[in-house]
């Protein structure tokens, strides 16, 4: 069952020549502004009880005007929102707190808001201020606290009662690094419950570890839905391209899905594993020296040229990345027709599982400048465990144990 329905939804903003003709458009008069801007059009999808979504998009794609749409604090143009069951936001920081009231008495003013009574509040105050963790600040004035402050206790108000639909909007962004945590071991509890979460983050990890599908906006219009990491590779293949360069997406015969991007100065042969004998694998032992091997050709003359690789779990997460900007060997002057071989050796210290390995050839240290080539999923190779002792995780990290009595 759908709890949340978005059907053809679009918003504009429109300017008349008068506001008499303004007022006469909200009487239904046939009057055509003089401008009008399209923020979203045509925006549909439909969201189940405990599915995670992540909305993304470039700044400006639409994604805060969705939100606002979708718990009607903005009215669409056209187009309806159907929502089956209660919603708990956490759109801009303070949630409108008022800042000469403490964090106590915003919390029964916002909660107020959201349909709880002073009893239901004062109920949950005590676990609402233990989650915010803020001490003696909880009942000074919201002036005097600093934006990871108002982001603990707007974010304890709107998951103090567990919604049937959570949205966040990159507010936790934010919050320090434990309260991060906290809060999606938080969401995570809520999706075990059953809560749907809707989120909007430009964070990579967050939406592949939240999420069990991705919806990504450009020019106010849905261009991908689909899984995490198909999603993400398409948007980051996006903010790589700039003038003259493509996107494509190729369906690969084990069914993935791999994003190319690139203005094409240059591009990548091949990418292949090797074990210390030089030969190729598929098959890699947790801790086995290995050697990732990227062919290159310059297919016109570039001022420099840097290689890099990530390697990312089945998830599409990445696990580990670098490039040879950073590793202090970048190349320069180069002439269309070159062409080299980049091994980058490293020991396989990985949990036992399925990796993928992503390319890309750019300027400066990262593929945002420049961008000749990116390739995702460019090689898939897997990690078993033959010889070390038993562990769990992504990485094997083996201690040393020592015992005192």
């Amino acid at each position: 069952m759908s709890l949340l329905t978005v059907s053809d939804l679009g918003k504009a903003y429109r300017v008349y020549a008068s506001e008499f003709q303004r007022i006469g458009r909200w009487f239904g008069l046939n009057i055509k502004p003089s401008e009008e801007h399209w923020v979203l059009k045509h925006i549909n999808f439909s969201i189940g009880r405990g599915e995670a979504i992540g909305i993304v998009g470039q700044n400006g794609a639409g994604k805060s005007t969705l939100l606002k749409m979708i718990t009607g604090t903005l009215q669409p143009t056209e187009g309806r929102v159907q929502v089956k069951g209660r919603i708990a936001a956490i759109l801009e920081l303070g949630m409108g707190f008022t800042p000469d009231l403490t964090g106590r008495q915003n919390v029964y003013h916002a909660a107020g808001l959201m349909g709880f009574s002073t009893q239901q509040i004062s109920q949950a105050m005590p676990e609402i201020e233990a989650f915010a963790e803020i001490g003696e600040y909880f009942d000074q004035t919201v002036r005097t606290y600093s934006s990871g402050m108002q982001m603990r206790v707007a974010f304890a108000v709107a998951t103090a009662f567990r919604p049937d639909i959570l949205i966040v909007d990159e507010a936790l962004a934010v919050g320090d690094s434990y309260f991060q945590h906290k809060s999606f071991e938080r969401i995570r509890e809520f999706q075990r419950l059953g809560t749907t979460l809707l989120i909007v983050s430009h964070d990579r990890g967050s939406i592949q570890s939240l999420c069990s599908r991705a919806i990504l906006l450009e020019h106010g219009s849905v261009i991908k839905d689909g899984a995490p990491e198909e999603v993400m590779d398409y948007y980051n293949a996006i903010i790589a391209a700039k003038e003259n360069a493509t996107v494509s997406v190729i369906q690969r015969e084990d069914g993935s899905v791999q994003t190319r991007s690139g203005s094409g100065e240059a591009s990548v042969r091949s990418v292949s594993l090797h074990n210390s004998q030089g030969e190729p694998i598929e098959y890699v032992q947790v801790g086995e020296s290995v050697s990732l091997r990227i062919d290159v050709q310059v297919n016109s003359d570039i001022p420099e040229l840097v290689t890099g690789y990530m390697l990312k779990d089945r998830l599409g997460q990445t696990v580990f990345g670098t490039n040879t900007h950073h590793l202090g060997c970048k190349l320069e002057s180069l002439a269309a027709g070159q062409t080299m071989q980049y091994s980058f050796d490293f020991e396989a210290n990985l949990g036992v599982g399925s990796y993928s390995v992503a390319v890309a050839l750019h300027t400066t240290e990262n593929h945002i400048a420049c961008n000749f080539e990116w390739q995702d999923l460019a090689l898939v190779f897997n990690v078993v465990n033959v010889s070390k002792s038993e562990f769990v995780g992504l990485a094997w990290l083996p201690p040393t144990v020592e015992k005192n009595r």
